[in-house]
């Protein structure tokens, strides 16, 4: 066992002060506000508004493109002539830049107002410039107009927006899918038998209600009558059905197998497991994180830099360059266009929202999207013993015989102990269904206070209880019952010992299950140089044993609750450390550790402590939650890695300083270019669900 005297510091949650508290989901406003819960959110803007002005304006820019000089020029064709043809072009791009620029004209002025000039500053100032030239131009300004650019521009950004939105919404149906687990109604079984269909908000806890079979559960509830198996994939990602009959829980949203159940309402509405879940999905994907702060931050400054850039970049060509004003001009507006922070402001967000899809269909829920960043550097990861690493109920481990079958004793002992609750007494009789064992009649069995119980089996006096009652008998015990016992006691088992009232007959050694998943956890962390360690408030011998079996070399021992986060605390000198409970006692642990994750079936108060929590009561989803964060972490790197790099090429080769060798970028080449720029963004963050985290 090792331990630690070394202090390190609390977790640390965000608390910029730079980050508005109402940003939407995961960018920023100086991301244009695009996404759910942005400015476009209070603005009706959606997926299909855009696609909708996208086909208005590709049908209006045809013929701006037809009547384009330049484009006749460049395919060596000749438009139609007619009077007033001169004014085509002119009026078709002034309903364009109303119709289609509108949109990003109103979003600029609110980014201008909230003092967070971003993407659709930049679109309204490069539409705005581009527009206005054109139209002075037109009443007679020398140069030439930008009216084809201007309207591809248009179109681009629109086309831009609209495959981006609909990434963003397929990316954050999440909480749709699972809202539709839900049925409208349940069939109440009233007090008389008769069953009534109402719909599932007029239900209350304690009435009952019918399942039939193909059916979605409404309700969470306890099965009082019938037996069928459900799907729960939907909770624990596990497709194999899970039977249930009388006293199994059953929750909202699972399906309905071969049989009909009725059951009593334990949870309703908001405090169902279903609603419980939305609401920590909700979560996530509202928290945000500090790759999401640094990507707003970059997205801020570059549109300052973008501005920054273009006033010098029009004055300079103006100034020095022998191209003239239009020449000026377009290198400005093609700064200002190639600049937009798509990609930055959807870097992070669009991983997130992948990352926390991924997760809930592994059973993993995020109640924190830094946990996927904070997972990922994980030196530790220390796990509660009872109800995490082991099922947290006794189990028969061993047992040693003298005189008679092992059958034999179990059945005994199963025979006095089976009218007792005590989880001992449970672990025996369980142990002799398990077997197939027919357990006898056990007859006048008696309770001694302190000792155990006594009674006749086959017309034999038995007894079963504390191995200190046989020495206070003075019964006999044989020398490889009390080895037994000797070892028992190494292994921290509870040992009981079944006499007759002359000689000890077994000794039963039971011990609380270990996890078979647990093994496969340790083994997993090992294989990705993550030390695992147990605390628990067991004792030294129960501790080493379960330790030894699972393969964990470093263990802490009779651990007080209020003590487990000063143990993690001392952990964390020597790396970031995970902490994975189950408990009320836990939860100053959970929140102590770099990462908690709360076992699904523990209480309340530590899964509300916690940054992840293991639907299915899983030790091995922790590896599978470590593995997702290291992609998570390397994809939001890439993309960051992207979105600003490509900038830092291409808004000098939008500013034209590659001009003298003949490269130069035209504002429409310049949104294709940023456009482009973002479904790349989009694709490597949809790359994540290729992934393999099993």
């Amino acid at each position: 066992m090792t331990r630690h005297d070394n202090h390190s510091h609390s977790r640390h949650q965000s608390t910029d002060p730079d980050v508005a508290p109402n940003e939407h989901f995961g960018g920023s406003t100086s991301s244009g506000g695009h996404g759910p819960g942005g400015h476009d959110k209070h603005e009706g803007h959606s997926p299909e508004m855009f696609r909708d002005r996208l086909w208005v304006s590709l049908i209006v820019t045809v013929p701006i493109l037809y009547f384009s000089d330049q484009i006749q020029e460049w395919f060596g064709f000749a438009s139609v002539t007619f009077s007033g043809m001169t004014w085509v072009i002119p009026v078709l791009a002034s309903f364009l830049f109303l119709y289609a620029g509108s949109v990003f004209l109103k979003g600029g002025l609110a980014e201008l107002k909230a003092r967070q000039p971003g993407m659709m500053t930049l679109i309204s100032m490069a539409i705005s410039v581009a527009y206005g030239y054109s139209l002075a131009v037109t009443f007679g300004l020398d140069g030439d107009p930008f009216y084809w650019e201007l309207a591809t521009l248009l179109v681009v950004m629109l086309l831009g927006h609209w495959v981006e939105m609909r990434s963003v919404q397929s990316a954050s149906r999440a909480l749709d899918h699972l809202a539709a687990m839900v049925p409208d109604t349940a069939h109440r079984v009233e007090a008389d038998g008769s069953i009534v269909d109402v719909p599932v908000a007029d239900l209350n806890d304690g009435d009952r209600f019918m399942v039939r079979p193909g059916e979605q559960v409404a309700v969470d509830g306890e099965v009082v009558e019938g037996a069928s198996s459900m799907n729960e994939a939907f909770l624990t990602g596990e497709s194999r059905p899970v039977s249930k009959t009388s006293g199994d829980e059953i929750v909202a949203g699972a399906v309905n197998g071969e049989g009909a159940l009725i059951a009593v309402i334990t949870r309703t509405g908001d405090a169902t497991t279903l609603s419980q879940i939305m609401r920590l999905v909700e979560e996530a994907q509202a928290s945000r994180s500090r790759f999401q702060v640094l990507a707003d931050r970059a997205a801020f400054w570059l549109t300052i830099i973008a501005i920054g850039v273009s006033v010098p970049t029009l004055i300079a060509w103006l100034t020095f360059g022998s191209s003239g004003a239009t020449f000026a001009v377009s290198r400005a507006v093609t700064v200002l266009v190639i600049a937009c922070p798509h990609a930055l402001g959807l870097a992070i967000p669009l991983v997130n929202m992948n990352a926390t899809s991924i997760s809930a269909r592994n059973g993993i829920l995020v109640r924190n999207r830094e946990a996927f960043e904070r997972g990922r550097g994980l030196t530790f990861v220390a796990f509660d013993k009872t109800g995490t690493l082991t099922e947290g109920r006794f189990v028969l481990s061993a047992i040693t015989v003298s005189g008679l079958s092992e059958t034999e004793a179990i059945g005994a002992a199963a025979a006095l102990e089976r009218a007792s609750e005590h989880p001992l007494a449970v672990a025996i009789t369980e142990a002799a269904g398990e077997r197939a064992i027919d357990v006898p009649q056990g007859l006048d069995v008696t309770a001694i206070p302190g000792q155990g119980l006594m009674g006749r089996v086959d017309g034999r006096m038995l007894r079963v209880g504390r191995p200190q009652w046989v020495r206070e008998l003075g019964v006999a015990m044989p020398g490889p019952l009390e080895e037994a016992l000797r070892e028992a006691d190494r292994r921290g088992e509870s040992a009981i010992v079944m006499m007759d009232d002359h000689r000890a007959l077994a000794v039963i050694g039971l011990a609380d299950r270990v996890r078979e998943s647990a093994r496969d956890a340790v083994r997993g962390l090992q294989a990705i140089g993550v030390v695992p360690i147990m605390i628990t408030g067991d004792a030294e011998a129960v501790a080493r044993t379960v330790a030894e079996d699972l393969g964990i070399d470093r263990y802490y021992a009779r651990i007080l609750p209020q003590d487990k986060a000063r143990i993690i605390h001392e952990i964390k000198e020597a790396g970031p450390v995970g902490f994975v409970g189950d408990g009320i006692n836990d939860a100053p642990a959970l929140l102590e550790a770099d990462l908690g994750v709360a076992i699904g079936a523990g209480t309340n108060v530590a899964i509300e402590s916690a940054d992840l929590v293991l639907v299915d009561d899983d030790p091995a989803d922790v590896v599978r939650a470590i593995r997702l964060s290291k992609a998570t972490s390397r994809k939001m790197r890439q993309n960051l890695a992207w979105a600003t790099g490509y900038n830092t090429v291409a808004i000098p080769l939008a500013a034209g300083v590659a001009a003298p060798a003949g490269i130069l970028l035209s504002p429409a080449v310049g949104a294709l270019l940023m456009s482009l720029s973002t479904v790349i963004v989009a694709f490597n963050a949809m790359l994540l669900r290729r992934i393999d985290i099993s």
